[in-house]
């Protein structure tokens, strides 16, 4: 629910030869002649509020009034006529698709905070499509520019432009170009050697409409009589739910809230954000270690259900090498660069000194995270040799 897209919990433009026009543009960032390095790259972005000029994508609005509109009549259905277990139904698919976007797309693809198998990279990618936030690689892409470049020009969903463009706004007007330019910086090898997300990308325009609204709206009517325009609404309204689910931390958590972690950023702590999006509100922490498969510092407890269910699957061994922080790391940095809100207790010294890593990581594997760090955290973690 993003990262994420964002993607948030949804993180790139919504439809799919919109998508393809932004990856032509992206694919010849890549050589560009004065792209050295993301750390240069990171030197040389610049806010240009002033000189970037709103192209509104009217496609992408004719069909948000729809979905807004269809999702208002689905409240009405729902309380009306709807059975009650269409509404269990609804709910399901909104918590399946939620766990694709935030252990799919954002926790383990975009910030790689563990490694999963392939039965269960085969169900993410479902629920994922289920979701509908585009498919997992542009989801990845738009992501990872965005913790490379938060709140420049380059960020897809930039907060400074205000709570309804970084919600829902940036979705219904054209990228800015530095967003295409920076997304050829960013690494995306892993991806492009991932089978599962690779076959999604090359069959996302069918698997989408059958994953996300088909099954959903069948289903309901084939095993148990739903009135079929009923089961259609409800698969609107629970899409339009999942989508503001996502959006919030683009926009909410970025504006309202505490900062224990880094005053510095926009990133906040929103307790209201993490329980509507299973666990991704907790954007101050995420935005400092990216890496950590909790994207906060404590998990299931703490409205963090991904984080459980993270945890549930790595009982069964089917995801290992989670990456979380130490409590010495974390102290530190709250101590240096937060905002005086969080207080510590009797926290032991951890064995692994080094500093705490740079602000501008996408997550495991970014290649501007310091040796040191990358020690400190396969010590701290035990992880495996990849």
């Amino acid at each position: 629910m993003v990262a994420m897209a964002p993607t948030l919990i949804g993180t790139s433009t919504l439809f799919l030869d919109e998508a393809s026009r932004a990856a032509e543009t992206v694919k010849s960032a890549y050589i560009q002649p004065e792209i050295r390095s993301q750390a240069q790259v990171s030197k040389t972005v610049k806010t240009e509020q002033n000189q970037y000029k709103w192209h509104i994508v009217w496609r992408n609005v004719i069909f948000f009034i729809y979905l807004h509109y269809a999702a208002l009549y689905g409240v009405y259905i729902m309380l009306a006529k709807a059975h009650w277990y269409s509404i269990l139904f609804g709910v399901l698919c909104a918590f399946i698709g939620g766990h694709g976007i935030t252990m799919g797309a954002h926790r383990l693809w975009a910030h790689k905070t563990y490694k999963a198998n392939l039965p269960l990279r085969i169900i993410l990618a479902f629920c994922q499509t289920l979701a509908f936030q585009n498919h997992i690689y542009e989801w990845v892409r738009d992501h990872r520019v965005h913790h490379k470049f938060t709140d420049t020009d380059a960020d897809p969903h930039n907060s400074k432009r205000g709570f309804f463009f970084s919600h829902m706004g940036w979705l219904i007007v054209r990228k800015h170009k530095d967003v295409m330019v920076r997304g050829g910086s960013v690494d995306m090898s892993d991806l492009k050697e991932d089978g599962v997300v690779m076959f999604q990308k090359k069959y996302y325009i069918i698997l989408m409409p059958l994953c996300a609204f088909i099954l959903p709206t069948v289903i309901p009517w084939y095993f148990w009589n739903e009135d079929l325009l009923t089961s259609w609404y409800l698969c609107m309204l629970r899409y339009a739910w999942s989508l503001h689910s996502t959006w919030l931390v683009n926009s909410a958590a970025h504006i309202y809230g505490m900062k224990p972690y880094d005053k510095h950023m926009s990133p906040t702590e929103n307790k209201l954000v993490s329980a509507l999006a299973i666990g991704e509100g907790w954007h101050n922490y995420h935005h400092v270690f990216p890496w950590d498969y909790k994207a906060g510092e404590f998990g299931f407890s703490r409205y963090n259900i991904t984080a459980g269910t993270i945890v549930l699957f790595s009982k069964i061994g089917w995801a290992w090498d989670l990456k979380t922080v130490s409590d010495d790391m974390i102290r530190r940095r709250a101590l240096r660069t937060g905002d005086g809100s969080k207080v510590f207790e009797n926290v032991a010294e951890s064995i692994c000194h080094t500093e705490d890593p740079q602000d501008t990581l996408w997550g495991w594997g970014d290649q501007d995270m310091s040796s040191e760090a990358v020690q400190c955290v396969r010590e701290f973690n035990k992880l495996r040799d990849d």
